[in-house]
């Protein structure tokens, strides 16, 4: 999606989502995402240029984003390439998109999140958005990609702005999603 928008991705795959991919994808997917992958760097390649602050982008988004990454991120713990990275966007103020996936939660997740959020990052569950009535798994997994995009400003709206009562009442459309 985002190479249909002419940006340059950079891809950062930790050992989890390496198991991640292979159980809830396929194990053929993690390959397939790296030879589709303009930029690939390992987990542990702590000096990659999307480790600096000096590397511009318009954002980043940890997708997904497990509880201990999100931790790390929260709590300053750089120690790999994808905290580092999360951690220089976040010192930069620049957007951090965090896809949270675990439910239930508990206090320390839901405080991990909080800290998150008040150093900048943008903590999102994957949550679907059940009102456009998605059809198939592939556009439920469409809509929430396209919104966490959203996120970053960086580009034209892909997803459809919720538009309600509000919106029938005024003749304007609204941005309440």
């Amino acid at each position: 999606m985002l190479e249909g928008l002419g940006a340059e991705t950079h891809v950062v795959v930790t050992r989890a989502a390496e198991r991640t991919f292979a159980e809830e994808i396929s194990p053929d997917a993690l390959p397939r995402l790296r030879a589709r992958a303009p930029h690939w760097h390992e987990v542990g390649e702590i000096g990659a240029a999307i480790a600096s602050g000096s590397f511009q982008t318009c954002g980043m988004i940890v997708a997904p984003c497990s509880m201990r990454t999100l931790a790390a991120v929260a709590y300053c713990q750089a120690d790999t390439l994808l905290t580092r990275a999360a951690d220089v966007h976040l010192k930069e103020r620049r957007p951090l998109v965090l896809m949270a996936r675990e439910t239930p939660l508990h206090l320390g997740h839901l405080r991990a999140m909080t800290a998150a959020t008040e150093a900048g990052a943008i903590v999102m569950p994957p949550t679907p958005a059940f009102y456009l009535r998605p059809e198939n798994v592939e556009a439920i997994i469409d809509q929430i990609a396209r919104r966490a995009i959203d996120l970053l400003h960086a580009f034209r709206l892909l997803t459809r702005p919720w538009g309600g009562e509000r919106e029938a009442e005024t003749g304007m459309r609204t941005r309440t999603d």
